[in-house]
């Protein structure tokens, strides 16, 4: 009798601590009231590290786990390929890891890393590129002189660059079996220009014409301290890993200058419908935008929450509902506005739908990006806009390793700290009037640029229940080739 008495009181009392905490729930998620955010941005002086030979690194202990990352950013890229040899960065970021170092030929180099269960990678980007090593903290003296073999004396072995000429070549063929792709490329030659460094893409003809003694002289090129910054994050201290980067990439006396600054585009297309013609599809791809911004820019708050109210922000935001939920004529529609930090990012609101309905999405897509130049947004837009960004501002620095890159990343770009710092107070102070001044002076509606890519015949047809959508009333038709994979040429029609 006393067991069973006992288990009833417990039983009473699971009740009614369940019944209290559901009291505690309100019928609708929007009611959730939740304590106020509390973080501060780390400070990125008591991070830094001047090295003896000019590098600055970014050191932060993290013993949640017993490993270490080190991340050796440089500045350089695919911008600096030569006349007829593009693609020369992107084989060298490959080959760089995958050739072998030092005393190591590729495979031994391969085993080695095996054995320790560690990881070296390389990355050659458009502006930029990385050699990263994670490992187990036992090994890091091992570790850290195998990264600065890659770093030094990579071999660049005649097999594995074939070997990567070889997938990139397999990866050109098929340049033009999805639609997104060519709207990628095609969107870039509109609104950078086509001399632009960004579209001097590798071709057959390059890629056959780079060399080992081509990536030699690249590689010599970005592995020049001149070029560097650091980040170093795990299970160390920190002392002790400050005299092991002193006596190892902080004793590499630089080789030269830095590189040059990254060139800046010179011209966008005229505005105007460009279409090309995929015919084996049965939706078409639309882009409409023009050239973005780059930073230092004042209203850039302002001009994110426009953005993300205009087609930024998923589900909640204009072209999502008026395009998708209101009219079901997209499956998603999203705009994005890129502001730059080494040269200027694109205005772009996309969308795919069916080749009958492109037009009639596309005119309300002009329309709500006419809107947010000339409509103050609601304060509940506002408010929610400004909350999500400061909702998310801490997971840029939730880990020691994310908040070491993102500092030695501004470092490498120019961007001071204190932007961080200040980014929540930016935010807040975004108004509806704020909004809507960025939104008129950074996008232009009478200028956009259009880009079509489907079965051109059947998009121009356009849909029968809406007679008046038609991309002719956009501006004038431009078709433009779609081009051999290969060598990039436009094909015969």
């Amino acid at each position: 009798m006393k067991h069973s008495h006992r288990l009833l009181t417990l039983a009473i009392v699971l009740v009614s601590a369940a019944a209290a905490v559901a009291a505690e729930i309100p019928p609708r998620p929007e009611q959730l009231a939740f304590p106020p955010l509390t973080f501060n941005v780390p400070d990125a002086a008591t991070m830094r590290v001047r090295l003896a030979n000019g590098v600055t690194a970014y050191v932060a202990e993290d013993k949640m786990l017993p490993l270490v990352n080190v991340v050796v950013l440089f500045r350089g890229g695919g911008y600096l390929d030569p006349a007829g040899k593009e693609g020369l960065g992107e084989l060298t970021g490959t080959v760089w890891r995958t050739g072998g170092a030092g005393k190591l030929d590729a495979k031994a180099l391969d085993e080695e890393l095996d054995f320790l269960a560690a990881q070296i990678s390389t990355n050659v980007g458009g502006v930029s590129g990385r050699v990263s090593l994670n490992l187990l903290a036992k090994d890091l003296d091992r570790g850290l002189g195998l990264l600065m073999d890659v770093l030094q004396a990579p071999r660049f072995e005649e097999a594995r660059l074939a070997k990567a000429k070889e997938d990139m070549l397999s990866e050109m063929k098929r340049r033009n079996d999805d639609s997104e792709s060519i709207e990628d490329r095609e969107w870039d030659r509109l609104v950078y220009g086509d001399d632009f460094w960004l579209n001097r893409l590798p071709t057959k003809a390059s890629v056959d014409g780079i060399t080992r003694d081509d990536l030699v002289s690249f590689h010599k090129l970005l592995a020049n301290p001149a070029n560097f910054v650091v980040a170093v994050a795990g299970d160390f201290d920190r002392k002790a890993m400050i005299a092991k980067l002193t006596a190892t990439i902080g004793a590499w006396k630089a080789t030269g200058a830095p590189v040059g600054a990254v060139p800046q585009p010179k011209g966008s297309a005229k505005p105007g419908v460009y279409l090309v013609n995929k015919p084996d599809v049965n939706q078409g791809r639309v882009s409409i935008g023009q050239l973005g911004a780059k930073r230092p820019l004042p209203d850039e708050s302002s001009l994110e929450v426009a953005n993300d109210i205009l087609g930024g922000g998923g589900f909640t935001a204009w072209m999502m509902a008026k395009v998708r939920s209101d009219e079901g004529l997209a499956y998603s529609a999203y705009s994005s506005y890129g502001i730059g930090d080494l040269y200027p990012g694109t205005f772009r609101a996309y969308f795919q739908s069916k080749s009958s309905t492109c037009a009639r999405a596309a005119r309300l897509t002009v329309d709500l990006v006419g809107k947010i130049t000339t409509t103050q947004v609601t304060e509940k837009e506002l408010a929610n806009s400004k909350s999500a960004f400061i909702d998310r501002f801490p997971r840029m620095f939730e880990s020691k390793l994310r908040t070491v890159t993102r500092f030695a990343q501004d470092d490498l770009v120019g961007l001071p700290h204190d932007y961080w710092k200040a980014y929540r107070a930016r935010m807040g102070e975004v108004t509806a009037a704020s909004t809507q001044t960025a939104a008129k002076a950074h996008i232009k509606p009478d200028e956009l640029i259009i880009l079509v890519v489907g079965n051109v015949d059947e998009i121009l047809k356009g849909h029968p229940d809406h007679p008046d959508a038609r991309f002719e009333s956009f501006g004038p038709l431009v078709r433009l080739p779609l081009r051999d994979p290969l060598t990039l040429k436009p094909l015969a029609q």
